[in-house]
């Protein structure tokens, strides 16, 4: 082995080899692309969310949709209230598209390792459904105050006067637990979302490839970003409809006084029944799925874009049967 400079920098701009070699450059790499591109597509959709986030927790009061949501918003409370929580937004996304990211390129690398190529080929979708699940539920437990605080700001636009100031007057109000309080909620959530996001995405992007009977390193760099783009699309609508009923719980149980004051369970269940199950599923749903479809082409064409600048190779299944 080479002794190269050893500093996250020095790493992170290191040339990748011809062959690709799938080591810790290669994750930090992986880590720094999806930290970037979660950070990016979170925080230029923050006014979306805002008026998402309003539609969840008054859905009487903004009820005239996207557009109408975002022009009451801006007559009441002035046109910078629609970046309310964007502190919160990009430095969270950025910590959790760091661990999520790069934790699905670990731990799929790692299945396909012990598994072999063509156990691995066969049970793709698993792994992926896996490697998610694993790598989201680690980045939940650094976004969940992050969360908890962009929530907080966008419910009460009075609460706080950015991040710092969110943190330590949530800190102050309600303890640690206070930035928990929707943990539950987040994972229930973020988990589906995630295993959903990824395994629609590489499969929809395996089918694209399997279409036009390519593999990624046969295409030029503006076919695999059409391909990225496309897919993220499809995985995105996909991930948005399976996670929204945990979504707008989430977006209630950070409302102060939200569901009682007894145990976070005890909670949940008093405000899934004042709102309905059909309620849970449906408002606020279009929104969301423009916003999550829109975001995860985003994030996976802007994934692969940053991966390439930072020479490294993105990791794709290999069918071993596949004749070259």
């Amino acid at each position: 082995m080479s002794h190269q400079q050893n500093t996250p920098g020095a790493v992170l701009l290191a040339p990748s080899p011809a062959a690709p070699v799938y080591d810790l450059s290669y994750y930090i790499k992986g880590a720094a692309a999806g930290g970037i591109c979660c950070s990016i597509t979170h925080g230029a959709l923050c006014p979306v969310d805002v008026v998402k986030t309003r539609v969840q927790l008054d859905p009487v009061k903004y009820n005239s949709g996207l557009i109408g949501g975002m022009r009451k918003v801006v007559a009441e409370e002035g046109a910078m209230a629609l970046t309310t929580g964007l502190g919160a937004t990009a430095f969270g996304y950025f910590v959790q598209g760091w661990f999520k990211f790069g934790g699905v390129e670990f731990f799929k690398i790692q299945a396909v390792s012990a598994l072999g190529e063509e156990k691995a080929w066969d049970n793709k979708v698993g792994i992926y459904l896996g490697a998610a699940a694993a790598a989201e539920t680690i980045a939940d437990v650094f976004l969940c105050p992050l969360e908890a605080v962009r929530i907080r700001a966008v419910s009460d636009p009075e609460f706080c006067d950015g991040l710092v100031d969110g943190f330590g007057k949530m800190l102050k109000a309600d303890g640690i637990g206070g930035f928990y309080a929707g943990f539950l909620p987040i994972l229930a959530k973020q988990v589906p979302y995630t295993m959903a996001k990824f395994a629609v995405q590489g499969s929809a992007a395996d089918a694209m490839y399997a279409s036009m009977g390519k593999s990624p390193k046969e295409l030029s760099d503006s076919a695999n970003l059409g391909v990225s783009l496309t897919s993220g699309v499809i995985a995105g609508v996909a991930a948005a409809i399976i996670s929204h009923p945990a979504d707008t719980l989430l977006s209630k149980i950070n409302k102060k006084g939200a569901g009682g004051d007894g145990p976070m369970m005890a909670r949940l269940i008093n405000i899934a029944k004042e709102v309905g199950f059909v309620n849970l599923c449906t408002v606020g749903l279009l929104p969301r799925c423009v916003m999550i479809g829109t975001l995860t082409a985003g994030q996976f064409g802007i994934f692969d874009t940053v991966m390439n600048a930072l020479g490294a190779s993105k990791f794709h299944f290999h069918d071993p049967n596949e004749k070259h």
